[in-house]
């Protein structure tokens, strides 16, 4: 097919370049992976959806799918065609056609810099590299920036109860990130199950778990998660 991406290249330009320039959160990478899957890596430009089929292919609730949305028009990976009852029409960009992560989008910390002679990223950009499950201590980091409370239900929790939880599910694409992991009770971590974590808030608010201030807060707090605000302290 003329217009079939090719899936390599294009996963290698999403991990590479896409996602550290344009700094897409997990519920935009989880949006952008599942509309570039079914058109450019099958041979489409144009692709027609809803909000509500996007939101049950990426197991989102709609106002995160709408948000990711309108971030990936704002920075080019879609064009938006017509929007309107049946829907929305979107043409998708692979990473390479993006203008943004082509020029100009690279801001001082993006870029590389030089020490001793060798050009080293600078710690923000290669924190957005790490695999944060691979080791004990990059574990460990997570649940010290939690500061010994569930990130949910915000209890103290002791360390030999306490768990990491993907936000967005490993089945759903959710990443290893440390946008992605969050420090949390044993309970917490086991009634949330694949549910996406606003719906999880709310319905911990509605079992008197949380007051409503307590909500206010964790929601305000799980974008800042998204955005890359809460970065661990990392050793090295």
């Amino acid at each position: 097919m003329k217009n079939k991406a090719n899936a390599e290249q294009v996963w290698k330009q999403l991990e590479d370049v896409l996602v550290p320039r344009l700094r897409l959160s997990v519920n935009e990478r989880a949006v952008y992976y599942h509309l570039l899957r079914h058109s450019r890596l099958e041979g489409k430009v144009r692709l027609r959806f809803s909000i509500v089929s996007l939101g049950r292919g990426t197991r989102l609730s709609g106002r995160p799918v709408r948000e990711a949305v309108r971030r990936l028009v704002d920075q080019g990976a879609l064009r938006l065609v017509r929007r309107g009852k049946t829907g929305h029409v979107v043409e998708v960009r692979v990473p390479g056609e993006i203008r943004a992560a082509r020029f100009g989008a690279v801001t001082l910390s993006d870029r590389a810099q030089v020490v001793d002679g060798q050009a080293r990223r600078p710690q923000a950009a290669r924190l957005e590299e790490i695999d944060f499950m691979q080791t004990k201590a990059l574990r460990q980091a997570i649940h010290s920036r939690e500061r010994g409370r569930c990130f949910y239900c915000l209890r103290q929790q002791a360390p030999t109860v306490r768990c990491l939880d993907h936000v967005v599910p490993r089945a759903q694409s959710g990443l290893n990130s440390y946008r992605n992991l969050v420090s949390c009770c044993l309970e917490c971590n086991s009634r949330k199950g694949e549910r996406a974590a606003e719906d999880f808030l709310r319905w911990l608010y509605r079992e008197r778990r949380l007051t409503a201030a307590e909500l206010t807060g964790r929601l305000r707090v799980l974008k800042a998660l998204a955005a890359g605000k809460l970065r661990p302290a990392v050793q090295g």
